[in-house]
Formats: C-alpha cells, sequence, structure tokens
C-alpha cells in the first residue's frame, strides 16, 4: 500500500491548509553493474496507465532535483513501475544511496506519448548504455505486435552489459557491441546497424535509436542515406516534464516541440543534434560543482571549502 504523510500549512491566521504527500516505497532494488541500478517502486496508478516508450519524473526530498527516467517494465497487477538509472551526478548518486523498503517522494506518470507501435515487418531496436532498459519494452511490444525484431546493444565494455537475456527475449535477433572488444562484436552499434541497412534481403522497415545523444544522432545518419524512418527518443533537460516550463525544447524540422509532451520519440532525421548537446551541456558546470561539494560534505573533505572559500 503506498504511504503517505499528512501536513498542517498554516497559510493564514485561523486558516489550516491540509496537504498530503504519498510516498512511494522501493519494493525492489538490484544493482545491474556497479554504477547502474535498479528500482522496482510501489505505484499502481502509474503500474496501470503504462505504454512502451513513456517516463516518469520522480522526486527524492523535499528539497529534491526532479529527474526523468523512462519506464523499463511495469506489473499492473503488483503495482510496480521499474526504472533503471546510472550515476551521474548528485541526484543520481543519491538515489543509489537509497534501499529497499526506502521512499521516493514524488513519482509522477506515465508522461509523455507512447512509442508508435503497429506491425511495420522488419524493426531494429539500437541502444546504448543503459538505455537497454528502455528498448526492452518497446522491443516487447513490437514483437507482440507482429513485427521481426532485430536488436543491437552497445556497451562500453563486458563490465557494464545487463539485460542480455530479458532482450533476446523479445529479439528475433541480438547483437551486443563492445567498444573495447571485451564481448561481442568489437565496435559500435552503427557498424552492424549499417550492415543490416545494406543488405537487401534484411528488408528493414524502421529503426529505433535510444542511447546516449550523440550514440541516436550518429545512428540517424547512418539510416538517413538508406531512407529508413528513424525514431529517437530525446533526453534533453526537462523540469516539470508537463509542456509547462519549454526546458526540454527541442528543434524538430526547424520547430520547436516540447519532447515532454511531443515526444519524447520524434524522427531522427529531422532533429537538430548540435543543438541539442549544447542544450544538454549548459548546466555542466554547476552540476559537476553541487556533486563534488556533496562528495566532500559526505566524506568530511575540507577540500570544497578551501576551493571555494
Amino acid at each position: 500500500m503506498v504511504k503517505y504523510n499528512v501536513v498542517f500549512v498554516a497559510c493564514f491566521p485561523l486558516i489550516l491548509q491540509l496537504r498530503v504527500n504519498f510516498l512511494y516505497k522501493i519494493l525492489i532494488r538490484e544493482d545491474l553493474t556497479p554504477n547502474i541500478h535498479l528500482f522496482e517502486i510501489e505505484a499502481p496508478k502509474v503500474a496501470a496507465r503504462a505504454q512502451a516508450g513513456q517516463f516518469v519524473i520522480l522526486r527524492h526530498g523535499e528539497t529534491g532535483e526532479r529527474i526523468p527516467l523512462t519506464l523499463a517494465d511495469w506489473d499492473k497487477t503488483r503495482g510496480s513501475v521499474t526504472v533503471v538509472f546510472m550515476e551521474v551526478g548528485l541526484t543520481t548518486s543519491k538515489l543509489a544511496l537509497l534501499q529497499a523498503g526506502d521512499d521516493i517522494t514524488d513519482f509522477v506518470g506515465p508522461l509523455g506519448l507512447p512509442t508508435h507501435i503497429e506491425k511495420f515487418g522488419t524493426v531494429v531496436c539500437a541502444a546504448g548504455g543503459f538505455a537497454v532498459a528502455t528498448i526492452m519494452p518497446i522491443a516487447r511490444a513490437l514483437k507482440k505486435a507482429g513485427n521481426r525484431v532485430i536488436s543491437i546493444v552497445g556497451m562500453r565494455s563486458k563490465e557494464l552489459l545487463f539485460w542480455e537475456r530479458e532482450v533476446g527475449e523479445h529479439s528475433d535477433e541480438l547483437i551486443v557491441t563492445t567498444d573495447d572488444g571485451s564481448y561481442g562484436r568489437k565496435g559500435l552499434v552503427t557498424e552492424p546497424l549499417r550492415e543490416l541497412l545494406s543488405d537487401k534481403d534484411a528488408h528493414i522497415e524502421r529503426v529505433i535509436a535510444i542511447g546516449p545523444t550523440i550514440m541516436m544522432k550518429y545512428c540517424c545518419l547512418t539510416t538517413k542515406p538508406f531512407g529508413v524512418e528513424t525514431i529517437a527518443s530525446l533526453n534533453p533537460i526537462m523540469v516539470d516534464g508537463t509542456g509547462m516550463c519549454g526546458c526540454c525544447r527541442v528543434s524538430v524540422g526547424g520547430v520547436t516541440r516540447f519532447a515532454c509532451v511531443d515526444g519524447p520519440d520524434f524522427n531522427g532525421h529531422a532533429v537538430d543534434w548540435d543543438e541539442l548537446i549544447a542544450r544538454q551541456k549548459a548546466y555542466r558546470e554547476e552540476e559537476g560543482k553541487a556533486l563534488k561539494q556533496w562528495q566532500c560534505q559526505r566524506t568530511g573533505s575540507h577540500e570544497w571549502e578551501s576551493a571555494h572559500g
């Protein structure tokens, strides 16, 4: 059962406003790699409406940052939603400290438009890094719709690979690549993708690319000469997730779109990738300083204070 706290807030003399804060319990925590973690979270209303390609926004703590995470899985009967995240900054580092039984303060969703699913024919699902968790439910939905699904999973090394079996269960063919050649095929996901597109007998009708922005950009550059429709799930900086702040705006075909309500899936051949990459770097320096300060505070180090007065 979802727990909640009741807080009385004094707004005016003799007038009290009731605020109810629901808490979302972490049912299962699993460490997929040393810095990639899975949470199964109790959220029955989100699970009841979840579809492949959608996301949630969560916040831990009253002063915590809101971050978007794409749905990795859900269980309508159990009333739970699964998300996977990688430790890259302050908020994800704080989340990584939570254990099963702990609570998430806010958990909003499902948000965004679901991935368009129909019987296309043969579809390639290309995933890079921890986006493997995101591609799994999409591959599952495509397979259920009667498509032939070829999945390409790319990692920097074998140590970072996870959910190979889970993705493979919903794929007619699974190709694993690693940058260093420690597992599967050495190279980038774009190399087997180009080979599949070049094979006229493969009849690739659609490509779905999810992962680091630079990886999605080059997947789209690879498919464009072949004229194969390519869908990319964009991951810009996002705040409210409902179209009000405009922080997640992206340029698609020369038109401004909001990834949170118009996406996150877009025609990858129409995306202004250089603009998206530049916007993602807007707060890189501040994010790095916040993480460093928190790490120093946790360890009792005076390095931050010495460097910043």
